[in-house]
């Protein structure tokens, strides 16, 4: 066939030359637009001196000032169109800086504010995978050290290999490791370590060490071709929030060689068996991206009710091991960008329309949605303005600045932005506590969960929106009134005034309170440098026989004695937990504490959530 393609190439260019091109084909309407979490490129590599020398022509031609390329093979009879379209191309002079500025780059604020970020870059042996993604990893280490990111993060780095079913961690001398899932369905890369870094060198030498323990084998097309999946995870923790489990992560990825049938001509048993798998994993990413992007796409797009994708992430090591990138019920939101590198010889055209087939596919399409009317009660029909007016009403006191949470920001991307940098940019106002931020980012996202049922339907301006007491939104004043029934599913006092009245002088059942032990003794059990509790009775009003948690008697003394040896008042509490879902927290009953008055700092809110049965924290 390679003969065959030389004797011809002088004819081959001349039919290309007379192609003329019809208008771009956009592979859809123009009511459909690609997903904004997914972004799917190509990048074409130069041809090489060897493929030149031998008088191989370039079967693949990009389309100026379009993204679309025309795939162009030497065969007779010719099915379907040559035409193929990404979200973005890249010939061969486009700079490995090009690509990361465009595509790369806004991964990485991404992942620092605690969102998931993932690249992706895969093609036939030989097209360029390692070298595009080891240049990628050294424009992220600029970025991450050269001080342009807001905050302090703690950076740590591990990289694994994947070869077939089995996992190697490529930072401990390739020992092998385990991919496993735990009692709450999170995978683990067990036996992986992670190593903090601080600076670029060591971070760099860190790449360089795995790449050099990265499995390799000659191929025909490639001398040293990787024969293994790399994943190098970096991850961002927040020394503000040690105790938050949704730190921020980066994935760069570089997935082993894909190979074609001519490729594979003189392997043996065992290196077929190993292409075989490379190419199902392949497959089956495919699917996990696509179904992933297709699942938020319907999740912001109004179509609440449509059977989700299936998404096929337990049936490849791989898949499995990016679990949380591709699981439609987590929480974390996902960016993703796949770069998908082509050879542009002729002799290759099978594998490279291969691999733009594969790209194309990725591509999650999604109508376009006119813009809903407004409705105070859904945050997806917000604009910027009528955002910034419910923040300034409903985020309780003092009142989180707008133009610092939301500073362009509508309701439909607020919500796409991950949960750490949402309470950053809360803590930026002055005197908003960590509690107030958690309470108002849980009411915020709760609105929005309560809010699908009522997609399509107009807004009542009779009714009361879900602002609270006294909301205001665009059009005009909403006053709600409760009963004293519906105030009961909160911790705040339901008695008139009571919010001016300063919490030690009003203390009940039933209130929650963060404090502080003064000798230390419940250190284990704060969270975020705080415990939280929930007050049950005075001291004074339990049996002789009542103990804590520690096995100390609580009251040993009464009321007019302790007053006499100078203790202040006690309160037999219940400590308050986190729980299993992010921001939720249990009234642990059977944990009982003595709290002092003045070992407590501030009453805190929490809410019963009557659908996930757990507390939440309120403004």
């Amino acid at each position: 066939m390679e003969q065959f393609i030389i004797d011809h190439a002088e004819r081959y260019k001349r039919l290309v030359a007379a192609f003329k091109p019809s208008a771009t084909n956009t592979k859809g309407p123009a009511s459909t637009v690609a997903s904004p979490e997914i972004v799917v490129s190509a990048r074409v590599r130069p041809m090489l001196e060897d493929e030149i020398s031998r008088g191989f022509p370039v079967g693949i031609h990009l389309r100026r000032n379009t993204q679309t390329i025309d795939v162009h093979a030497l065969k007779q009879p010719v099915r379907g169109l040559p035409t193929i379209t990404v979200d973005q191309v890249y010939g061969p002079d486009a700079a490995t800086a090009n690509i990361y500025d465009s595509l790369v780059k806004p991964l990485v604020p991404w992942a620092w504010g605690g969102g998931v970020g993932t690249l992706f870059a895969y093609g036939q042996t030989g097209s360029g995978k390692t070298y595009t993604v080891s240049a990628l990893e050294k424009h992220v280490a600029e970025t991450l050290m050269d001080g342009s990111l807001e905050g302090e993060r703690r950076i740590s780095i591990s990289i694994i290999e994947l070869a077939g079913q089995t996992a190697y961690d490529l930072l401990n001398s390739r020992k092998q490791i385990s991919i496993l899932e735990d009692s709450l369905g999170t995978t683990q890369m067990a036996g992986a370590l992670e190593h903090q870094v601080t600076d670029k060198e060591t971070l760099l030498a860190y790449i360089e060490a795995a790449a050099s323990l990265r499995r390799t084998a000659p191929t025909l097309k490639n001398d040293s071709s990787s024969r293994s999946h790399a994943i190098c995870r970096l991850r961002f923790e927040d020394p503000d929030r040690p105790s938050a489990d949704d730190d921020g992560l980066l994935y760069l990825i570089d997935l082993a060689g894909s190979e074609a049938a001519r490729d594979k001509t003189e392997h043996d048993a065992s290196r077929m068996k190993e292409a075989r798998e490379i190419n199902t994993s392949l497959s089956v990413l495919k699917d996990c991206i696509r179904g992933r992007a297709l699942a938020d796409a319907d999740s912001f797009a109004g179509r609440p009710n449509k059977k989700p994708a299936y998404i096929p992430f337990r049936q490849s090591t791989l898949t499995k091991t990016l679990k949380h990138v591709f699981d439609p019920t987590s929480a974390r939101r996902c960016k993703t960008v796949v770069v998908a590198c082509v050879n542009p010889c002729l002799a290759d055209i099978g594998a490279s329309k291969n691999t733009l087939r594969y790209a194309e596919l990725l591509r999650a399409v999604i109508p376009k949605t006119k813009a809903a009317e407004y409705n105070p009660a859904v945050p997806t029909t917000w604009n910027n303005e009528q955002l910034c007016e419910w923040i300034k009403t409903n985020s309780g006191t003092p009142p989180i600045s707008p133009s610092l949470l939301a500073p362009t920001e509508t309701g439909p991307q607020l919500l796409r932005l991950p949960v750490p940098a949402f309470l950053t940019r809360c803590l930026k106002t002055p005197g908003v506590s960590p509690e107030q931020a958690q309470a108002f980012q849980v009411k915020f996202w709760k609105l929005h969960v309560d809010s699908m049922a009522q997609r399509g339907k107009p807004a009542d301006d009779s009714k009361p929106s879900a602002g609270g007491f006294g909301s205001e939104s665009g059009g005009g004043v909403v006053l709600q009134t409760k009963s004293r029934m519906e105030l009961l599913d909160s911790s705040a006092d339901p008695e008139p005034g009571a919010g001016g009245v300063p919490f030690k002088e009003r203390i009940r059942p039933g209130m929650v309170v963060s404090w502080r032990s003064a000798a230390g003794e419940y250190k284990a059990l704060e969270v975020g440098g705080k415990s939280y509790a929930m007050v049950m009775c005075p001291v004074h009003a339990v049996g002789a026989r009542v103990r804590d948690m520690r096995g100390v008697v609580v009251n040993n003394s009464t009321k007019e004695e302790a007053v006499q040896e100078g203790e202040s008042e006690g309160y037999l509490c219940a400590m308050v937990m986190p729980s299993l879902l992010p921001g939720s927290f249990g009234i642990s009953l059977w944990r009982q504490v003595v709290v002092r008055v003045e070992e407590m700092e501030a009453e805190v809110l929490m809410e019963w959530d009557e659908a996930t049965r757990y507390y939440y924290m309120t403004v």
